[in-house]
């Protein structure tokens, strides 16, 4: 089932999900960003990702991976922060994933999370539900950077002081 929408990927989200919005097979995707070379500085100085790969800009040729590449980490941050608006007031906790990289984003590059929900059951607490969803994190030429599926515990629409 895709929410309303002529987009394959689904529409893009706004306020939260409650658990009954999100049945098997609904899809939907997130507005873009793109990771810039602040970003890149920022994460790096503050999780302290002190790899060359990440900080050396001059000696390039001696890299795995030529270009302004950006750390998986940082591309899986800025995923959740694009999903942040589909947990508004309704998410209530993050309970696990796998991750897995498939090929490089470099600095430049805009990402968009597309998400299509694979389990959804409803709690043994009343007023909430467990939703899993496949993350596609995919950059402007389409190809998926990352994916991840995590398991994250919603409000029901009824349980708005659950």
């Amino acid at each position: 089932m895709t929410i309303g929408s002529q987009n394959p990927e689904g529409p893009t989200i706004g306020l939260g999900f409650h658990f009954e919005d999100l049945p098997v097979g609904t899809r939907f995707r997130t507005v873009a960003r793109t990771i810039t070379e602040s970003d890149l500085t920022a994460f790096v100085n503050l999780s302290w990702f002190t790899e060359e790969l990440f900080t050396n800009t001059a000696d390039r040729e001696h890299m795995a991976i030529a270009g302004r590449v950006v750390p998986a980490a940082l591309v899986y941050s800025f995923s959740e922060g694009l999903l942040t608006a589909s947990m508004q007031r309704t998410g209530l906790a993050f309970l696990n994933a796998e991750i897995d990289v498939k090929a490089p984003t470099f600095v430049g590059d805009t990402i968009h999370v597309a998400c299509e929900v694979i389990e959804a059951r409803p709690t043994s607490k009343p007023g909430r539900g467990l939703i899993r969803t496949l993350n596609r994190v995919t950059r402007q030429d389409g190809t998926v950077v990352l994916t991840y599926n995590p398991l994250r515990m919603l409000r029901t629409r009824d349980g708005a002081a659950a």
